[in-house]
């Protein structure tokens, strides 16, 4: 009987136990139900414990500030493609001819708030450029921008005058001839760098808005180098015109060589390197067809060449009319017509003793030949006492007879 009595006990304990447990979670239940209550919330624990999901903050868009403007039209190929963020970041900027090819190489900053082309546009080329700005939420826009480079219609260009490797004489002045009319002088002269070996500096002088000239204030020095560097690309020659180019060339000039016509004796001495070396009788320009004095520069030399008195404003019927001839061994003195050249036969018997030409030095057919073997464009050939005035400067190379103070004078208009 004690052992019955003993399991029954048990058996209620553990009844009272369990009924404990299921009570006291009844009454935790019970005990959340009402806090959910309280606090306004109706439903079951599960829905009442999810959190709401938390919305962006606000943030400043991203500024950006391009370069060239959008849409631009004949925007110099020097520019430089821009892009600077202020209030975000670039992810990516690509810019590429609106043709297609290859993009033009770019750099971003190291904070990302700014890229830049490294690489050169084009001329009359249209382009793309494409970038993608984050704000600070890290959310992302793309944008794009157009934009057009010079037009062909547009360009500048110029060409040199000794050609680039020639050797010319020491009297030869550097000469550029423009494309485009040059309004912004002084910025086409900054953009040129002449040196020599010599040490020797000189300075330009303007023939016209599309040709300028160059030389020192004295005769090359024998056996120099002179070189011409120029940096003409996105220059702005003015009116729109933009140089497209950057060229460095270089020209020699030979030894010394001279000749001095004198109208006094009507005679020709040759010196080179400054020693006497031929003299030869000529004949110079009439009174009515004066050669002018001074300095003149070998243009061109031609074995033979045509003589038209229409060339020189001449017709049939004029005093001075003369049929048409062929001259040899003809070195040109200017854009005039006057030449060095073989003396017609008529004229061959009064050399040293009479002026008869249209301006020219006739001279006898081996001292012309002389003057075409020995002599090259740039050489100096000085004209004295013929009663005329000095050749002028646009006249052929008649650049020396321009005094010094004068040139570098010059106004840059």
């Amino acid at each position: 009987m004690a052992k019955t009595t003993n399991w029954r006990r048990s058996w209620l304990i553990s009844s009272v136990l369990a009924g404990s447990v299921l009570l006291g979670g009844g009454a935790a239940l019970t005990s959340c139900s009402v806090v959910a209550e309280n606090s306004g919330n109706s439903g079951s624990a599960a829905t009442s414990s999810a959190k709401p999901t938390a919305s962006k903050p606000a943030v400043p868009e991203p500024v950006a500030v391009v370069t060239p403007e959008a849409d631009a039209l004949e925007v110099n190929p020097t520019t430089v493609p821009a892009i600077t963020v202020q209030q975000g970041t670039l992810k990516e900027a690509k810019l590429v001819p609106a043709s297609g090819g290859e993009p033009v190489p770019g750099e971003l900053s190291e904070g990302g708030t700014a890229w830049t082309a490294t690489g050169a546009l084009e001329f009359n080329t249209p382009y793309t450029l494409t970038y993608s700005l984050v704000d600070a939420n890290g959310d992302t826009t793309s944008q794009t921008r157009k934009f057009s480079t010079v037009s062909t219609a547009n360009e500048a260009n110029a060409v040199m005058y000794p050609s680039p490797g020639s050797t010319v004489g020491t009297g030869q002045p550097l000469e550029l001839t423009f494309s485009e009319p040059v309004l912004n002088k002084e910025a086409v002269e900054k953009a040129i760098t002449v040196t020599s070996t010599s040490g020797q500096t000189g300075a330009f002088y303007w023939i016209s808005d599309t040709k300028v000239r160059y030389r020192a204030e004295e005769f090359w020095a024998p056996q120099s180098t002179i070189t011409v560097d120029m940096k003409l690309l996105g220059v702005d020659f003015g009116n729109g015109m933009i140089g497209n180019f950057n060229q460095t060339s270089s020209f020699t000039i030979h030894n010394n060589r001279l000749a001095v016509v004198d109208n006094a004796d009507k005679m020709m001495r040759v010196y080179i390197d400054g020693v006497l070396t031929k003299t030869f009788p000529v004949t110079l320009g009439t009174e009515d067809w004066p050669s002018t004095t001074g300095y003149h520069v070998i243009m061109d030399q031609h074995e033979s060449i045509p003589f038209r008195a229409e060339s020189i404003g001449l017709k049939p019927g004029d005093e001075h009319y003369y049929e048409p001839v062929t001259a040899h061994s003809a070195s040109r003195l200017s854009l005039g017509g006057a030449f060095i050249h073989e003396a017609l036969p008529s004229a061959q018997p009064v050399l040293g003793r009479a002026n008869v030409s249209h301006g020219c030095i006739g001279m006898s057919p081996e001292g012309a030949r002389y003057i075409y073997d020995n002599f090259d464009a740039g050489d100096v050939v000085q004209v004295l006492n013929t009663g005329y005035g000095p050749m002028f400067v646009w006249d052929g190379f008649g650049d020396w007879n321009v005094p010094w103070s004068e040139w570098v004078s010059q106004p840059k208009q």
